[in-house]
Order: structure tokens, then sequence, then C-alpha cells
């Protein structure tokens, strides 16, 4: 049997699972995530990774599979410093374990020899998750929406066939787009709202966040709402709507409840149209995807559900499969899996 920890290091979330694997099948998964926003308190990646092996084992494993996209933080200059500074401090928190971490090219090298070409490793961890899921649905369109990013993967004939690699080209062909469930501002969601029966404009502030929305809307508990709010309160859907109400420089004097909920339903349509938009991008360039069923994942599988369905597609949650727990943390599992079924045939 083989053990493994696979991490996909965010920018605003460390994420890991440790994979007991053998003959092929994991026998066993565990998971942990801990929100970190690196750009703060960089220098304790070595603290929060050994946190969260805590939280998986109290034993090393037999090796580490590293995916990362921590390195477009603005704390790094280039995304070249960003990728080295990962590498660096996962072999501060575990020098005497063997680390590798997958390239763009679907290739694991060792930690030092990564050093070598970083940014060859630079936000590889929808690979990783397009890499396994490919293995298991040939032909398919996966969808993971996280807390910041979505991601919209097609996979044809047990591959990815995907045209962008970096987050540059990604974004360019819309299968990378940057809103999600949690983190994402408002106002680059909506420049105006309706209020009262006029549409309002919206202050261009960081008064508000998705996560905002899909608590009045109940499709997040406040214990998913794990990023720091920012106004700095608990989620709790009142001060959700307080934050809300900012968002067109009004309180909670001045607006009702339904006015507050009538605004987060507008702003859950234009996101999903944001989606929805890029989705018929990336089918655009592959028609025959309009007949393949679309797998969704990530702490905002429901966007990525609804915007399959508007789309005439049939969606199918990875979290059902998985566990939804899981699913939320499908790249860290999937390049677990992937090394270990390296390790295990060599």
């Amino acid at each position: 049997m083989v053990t493994i920890i696979g991490w996909d290091i965010g920018g605003a979330n460390v994420k890991a699972a440790w994979l007991a694997y053998e003959q092929g099948a994991a026998r066993e998964v565990k998971v942990a995530s801990l929100p970190f926003e690196i750009w703060r308190q960089k220098d304790r990646l070595p603290e929060v990774l050994k946190e969260a092996f805590r939280q998986l084992t109290s034993e090393m494993p037999d090796a580490m599979a590293l995916t990362m996209t921590a390195e477009l933080a603005d704390v790094f200059i280039t995304k070249r410093e960003g990728v080295l500074f990962v590498l660096d401090r996962m072999l501060t928190a575990f020098p005497d374990c063997a680390g590798s971490a997958l390239s763009l090219s679907g290739e694991f090298y060792p930690l030092l020899e990564a050093m070598q070409q970083p940014l060859d490793f630079a936000a590889s961890n929808w690979l990783a998750t397009a890499m396994y899921l490919a293995g298991q649905h040939a032909d398919c369109l996966l969808m993971d929406v996280g807390s910041t990013t979505t991601d919209i993967i097609p996979v044809l004939g047990g591959k990815p066939a995907a045209i962008g690699y970096t987050d540059l080209d990604r974004l360019k062909a819309g299968e990378l787009v940057y809103t999600g469930a949690l983190r994402t501002n408002l106002a680059a969601i909506v420049h105006q709202v309706p209020v009262s029966g006029q549409f309002c404009p919206v202050s261009a502030e960081y008064f508000a966040i998705s996560g905002d929305v899909h608590l009045i809307l109940g499709h997040i508990t406040p214990d998913e709402y794990n990023c720091p709010t920012p106004d700095g309160r608990l989620p709790g859907i009142e001060s959700a709507r307080q934050r809300l109400a900012r968002l067109v420089c009004a309180d909670l004097d001045m607006l009702s409840t339904a006015e507050i909920e009538e605004m987060a339903g507008y702003i859950y349509e234009q996101q999903l149209e944001q989606i929805h938009r890029a989705l018929q991008q990336v089918m655009s360039r592959l028609p025959q995807l309009r007949t393949l069923p679309v797998i969704t994942m990530g702490l905002g599988a429901f966007l990525a559900s609804e915007a399959a369905r508007r789309a005439g597609l049939a969606a199918q949650e990875l979290g059902i499969e998985w566990g939804r727990k899981v699913s939320e943390v499908a790249p860290c599992v999937a390049v677990a899996h992937l090394l270990a079924a390296q390790l295990e045939s060599e």
C-alpha cells in the first residue's frame, strides 16, 4: 500500500488530501482545508502546511504531490518568485518526505528539479483534476467552481482538451472565469442592481462579496463561508444583509429584507450569466460537448450545475460520488491519485 498527501496551495486556501492507495484504488481518503490568505502573512505558510498535515495524519506518507495557484498573489513580484517560494516552503516544512510537483505537461518532478523551471508548475491544479477524472469520464465537461474562480475543462477521448494552460490563455479561452462562490467582489459581477423599481448603480467598494449573496439565498451555510468577511463580522445572514445594503450605499434602516433578497437574487442571476457565457464560449469551439455530461464540483457546484442546466446540459455532481467535502478539494485528491498510481506502477 502507498500513502500520499496531495496538496493544492492557493492564494486564499491551503487544501490537502491523504490517500491510502492499493492495487489501483484508494482504500481511504481524508481531506483538510484551511483558509490562508498568503498575501497577508506569507511566511506563515510552513506553519499552515504543518497544521493541515496534523489534521490528516501523525505519520509521514510515502510521498507528497503538489499543485498550486498561490504564485499569482500580489505579494510576489512575479509568478516565478511565487512558485519558488511555495516550493521552498514545502521543502522547509517537510524536509524528510519525497515531494513532487505536477507540471503543466502533466508530469511529476522532484521539488528541487521543479525549481529549475518554475513557470512550468504555476497554476497546475486544474490539470490534476482533469487528468484524473479523464480516466473515469472519458468524454465530458468538467466545471469546478471554488471560492474564487471557475474552471471549465473539456475532456475528450480520455484526455484534457483544453486549449489554455497558463492563466492568461485560460482566461482568453473561457476555460478560467474569475468568479466564485465566496470571495468575488460584487462590483465585479454587477454594475447596477434593482432597488424599489429602479436600477441603482453599485459602489465599487469592498463592501460585500459573493459569499454574502449565497448565504442570504441559502446556497451555502455560515460554516461554509470560511473566508474573512469584508467588514470583519461573523458570516451570519443578518450581517450579510448589512453588507449587501452597503453595496448601494444604504443600510438596513433604509432597505427591507425583501429588497435585500431581491438584490441578492439579481446578483446570483448575473453571476450565473458570467459562467454561462464562458460555457457557451467553450462549447462553441467543441460542439460535441453539447451531448456530453457535465461533472460539477467545488463549493460552488450549485452554480456550475445551474449554468449547465440552462445550457441544456446534463449535470452530475461529483459530491454525490465522492462526498461533498472531498469533491470540494478535488485537485489535491486528484494529484494524490495520479502520483500514487505512478508510484505503484514503478
